[in-house]
């Protein structure tokens, strides 16, 4: 089970502060696939972070990671 961590909006949008996907591993793209599908989370501008660096489409995600979903942010 991976367990992915939640911020800002995407928390409202997933109903919690974190969410679980029923895998492994998958890739960064998969996990992002499986978000959209699951709860109808646009991933489009969505950064992911695994163990707090930015990860790329093909990097890989395991139950083992800490694992971050950070949408767009805007401040000033």
């Amino acid at each position: 089970m991976i367990k992915v961590n939640c911020f800002a909006h995407l928390k409202e949008l997933a109903g919690g502060n974190h969410i679980e996907i029923d895998r492994q591993e998958m890739t960064v793209k998969e996990l992002l696939e499986e978000v959209q599908k699951q709860y109808q989370i646009q991933s489009d501008s969505i950064l992911v972070a695994i163990n707090e660096e930015y990860a790329l489409p093909e990097d890989q995600v395991t139950e083992r990671d800490t694992v971050a979903l950070i949408p767009p942010v805007s401040g000033g």
